[in-house]
């Protein structure tokens, strides 16, 4: 999907008014208003950037995001992007291109780096801030080892709050649906004198639990899959000539419950539902609950040097503590074999309490044009303070969550990473512009784990703890590129980059695991592609083929007959795919955009083999050797070859306003669970559509009714399998209405 993305007002570099001016010089009353990105750090127009970027705007996020959704989704709302979790709302792991990581662990790392505010976010848990009062969404696709660097070999999600300006804006908007669902969010800022002005915006998504929990045993709530998640942010910027200042302070607070895991859900030798199956009904009889509070703050300083260019510090600091307890048999009855709704071969409740902290600092010059030259570079700085506590709990339960804990396993770990970077462009020609840049990385990691069981021998099947386990690396990457002007309005380039993912620890110790450390991973990978525009400015067109290549890839065997999980290195692993882009406006009055993907994975190491299902009930077709499914050629988890999406908007002027219709769709094709290939394990394809029917006057006031998930289409979207056939599923159909209004 297409659509405008306004420029950021804090540090706009002088080249980011040009782009600004540029932009608003090309755009006709009646044709596409264009593109501008930040995707290099400074502000171009999307066309002369050579990457594969797609930007989201405000009013199309409002649209998406109207019935209090999380970050998901944003999943297939771009090519070669999926967004799925274990936790609900609180540990989103993403995927680009194919390349992402399924492990749910808080010490796993991802291959796709959430830049919030310019802060690059590493803890899941943190990714999952909420999505409002944003200026732009930007997804860029593919290797960012030199600009962003920190663990990017698969790309960057970029998201930019909107900020301080110099003139009074805001907006309030609130819808109700199904379920009693809420979603709330304001903003508000202005100058206040003095060179200081400011934006505070806030958010409340809630949603009434609407699972019933049948079982009448145990410990689990009655109700479930609810929530109440309020946000909120404030910015303070300050401006004085060539120097800025922008502070920011942000906090979250989630009250729910955990991701419902359901026992049985998949009918066995198929990938169908069991029947019987409701997703208004569950029957669990472990402990429940879930609660995350976050709070961050960051402070951005640019200045100016006329005629050398801008020097640029960012100093963020993030922090946050969630608890989450999950009966992850999903099911009240046990026994042999475990087939059938509600059914398990042994019940499993576990939780945990992560504490992540993060610090980083960056500091970053980028220069002025010389001769068409530009440079930037800088330096970064991490460092990571991860504890958290694993609990497993006594079955059948007594109501004493303490009393009933038969497992405490408590990690101390820390994560540092630095980093020095540089890229240059030259403009050969008036049509040609080269870019090259590279980045050396540096990682340290060290994780400690003790056993605070009281009397010890907390399920850790003979291990001594504690356990110390170091381990540190690092890479240089790079990217050259090259973009020429086919002609005013058509652009083709070209690019080759690599990336980087620092060594990793499984530091899991219950159930049989055992820590084990991964060498650092390698990508390299290339792509080619048009981007433009037709003479009138009615359609604008983006496609692109690419290509990458992983080695030693951190991949993790969750499950299996053990229920025990191990961290692999696999060889290498390959993708290849072409993604396209196309926004339309026929009429004034329509505007259609489509975007879509074909992508290719597979996994290359004939000696790796991963434990499959427990207890006997799924139907593997890998070969099975020794007890261990061969992945070698299989498609990477989470991994689906098509990925489609489109949208139409089209508005009729009545009286002061416009009466307006907006549908937008979005399709992943089927997807592997896990890394070894199973009947049972092959999630479905899932579409899912959105309508709303509004009326808005002038720019001020909307307001409409809309539904999500029109044909309520209930896929699983992924399984647990070291105990039964357990899946969990997407978000029903939800019809409601919004007002917005805005100043």
């Amino acid at each position: 999907m297409l659509a405008v993305a306004t420029t950021p007002a804090f540090a706009a570099e002088p080249v980011a008014a040009a782009a600004q001016e540029a932009a608003q010089a090309d755009a006709t009353d009646d044709g596409l208003p264009p593109i501008t990105v930040t995707a290099t750090r400074r502000a171009e127009l999307s066309k002369d950037v050579p990457i594969a970027v797609t930007a989201l705007n405000g009013p199309t996020l409002d649209q998406l995001n109207s019935s209090g959704l999380d970050i998901r989704f944003l999943s297939g709302r771009t090519p070669s992007l999926n967004i799925e979790s274990s936790f609900g709302r609180t540990f989103p792991r993403f995927y680009i291109r194919g390349l992402g990581n399924t492990d749910f662990d808080p010490n796993a790392a991802q291959p796709v780096s959430v830049v919030y505010d310019d802060v690059a976010l590493e803890s899941p848990f943190l990714k999952s801030f909420p999505v409002f009062d944003l200026a732009n969404v930007e997804v860029l696709r593919g290797p960012q080892g030199t600009l962003f660097g920190r663990n990017t070999p698969a790309g960057v999600v970029k998201l930019s709050s909107a900020k301080p300006g110099d003139i009074w804006s805001g907006y309030g908007s609130v819808s109700y649906a199904t379920y009693n669902t809420v979603n709330a969010e304001a903003g508000i800022g202005g100058p206040l004198g003095g060179g200081f002005s400011f934006r505070a915006s806030g958010l409340l998504q809630h949603r009434d639990n609407w699972v019933t929990n049948t079982s009448t045993t145990g410990n689990a709530a009655r109700k479930l899959e609810g929530y109440t998640d309020l946000a909120g942010r404030f910015q303070l910027a300050y401006s004085s000539g060539d120097f800025n200042a922008l502070i920011n302070v942000h906090g979250r607070n989630l009250d729910g419950t955990p991701r419902v895991f359901r026992a049985g859900l998949i009918q066995q030798g198929s990938n169908n539902f069991s029947a019987g199956f409701r997703p208004d009904q569950v029957a669990l009889d472990g402990y429940t609950s879930q609660a995350l509070t976050q709070w961050g703050t960051n402070l951005k300083l640019d200045y100016h040097v006329d005629g050398v260019g801008t020097f640029y510090s960012v100093t963020a600091y993030e922090k946050a503590r969630v608890e989450s307890t999950g009966d992850i048999d999903g099911g009240n009855t046990y026994g042999f074999p475990p087939l059938g709704l509600n059914r398990s071969l042994f019940p499993v409740n576990t939780g945990g309490l992560t504490r992540p902290e993060e610090f980083s600092q960056e500091l970053r010059f980028a220069s002025d044009e010389f001769g068409g030259f530009r440079a930037q570079g800088g330096l970064y700085y991490f460092n990571q303070k991860l504890n958290y506590d694993e609990f497993n709990y006594n079955f059948p339960t007594t109501g004493s969550r303490a009393a009933d804990r038969n497992s405490y396993i408590a990690h101390n770990n820390s994560n540092e990473n630095y980093g020095i970077f540089a890229s240059v462009e030259y403009k050969a020609t008036d049509k040609l512009t080269l870019r090259a840049g590279g980045r050396y990385s540096h990682d340290s990691r060290n994780d400690l784990i003790t056993d605070r069981t009281p009397g010890g021998s907390g399920i850790v099947f003979g291990l001594a703890l504690p356990i110390r386990t170091r381990t540190s690396d690092g890479d240089f990457t790079w990217d050259v590129s090259g973009s020429y002007a086919l002609n005013d309005a058509v652009n083709f380039y070209a690019r080759v980059a690599t990336g980087y993912q620092g060594p990793a620890i499984q530091d899991r110790v219950t159930f049989g695991s055992v820590p084990v450390v991964a060498p650092k991973q390698t990508t390299i990978s290339g792509e080619a592609g048009f981007k433009g525009v037709t003479p009138d400015r009615t359609l604008r067109f983006a496609i692109d083929g690419y290509y990458w290549s992983t080695d030693n890839l951190q991949i993790t065997a969750v499950g299996g007959a053990s229920n025990s999980t191990r961290l692999l290195s696999a060889a290498n692993a390959v993708g290849y795919g072409v993604e396209a882009e196309i926004e339309a406006r026929p009429v004034p009055a329509l505007t259609l955009t489509v975007s879509g993907s074909y992508n290719f994975t597979e996994l290359r190491d004939p000696t790796i083999g991963v434990a499959p299902c427990g207890s006997g009930v799924c139907t593997p077709t890998d070969p099975v050797v020794g007890g261990l499914a061969r992945i070698n050629g299989n498609d990477l988890p989470q991994a689906p070859r098509f990925v489609v999406n489109w949208t139409g908007r089209y508005a009729v002027p009545v009286g002061d306003g416009e009466v307006y219709f907006f549908t937008d769709w979005a399709y992943r094709s089927s997807i592997n669970y896990f890394l070894y290939e199973a009947l049972e394990f092959r999630g479905r394809p899932l579409l899912e559509g959105g309508l709303k029917l509004g009326y808005k006057v002038n720019p001020k006031l909307d307001f409409g009714v809309y539904v999500r998930n029109v044909t309520n289409q209930i896929r699983s979207t992924s399984a647990i399998d070291f105990n039964n056939l357990t899946g969990f599923i997407n978000d029903p159909r939800i019809v409601g209405g919004q007002v917005r209004v805005s100043f």
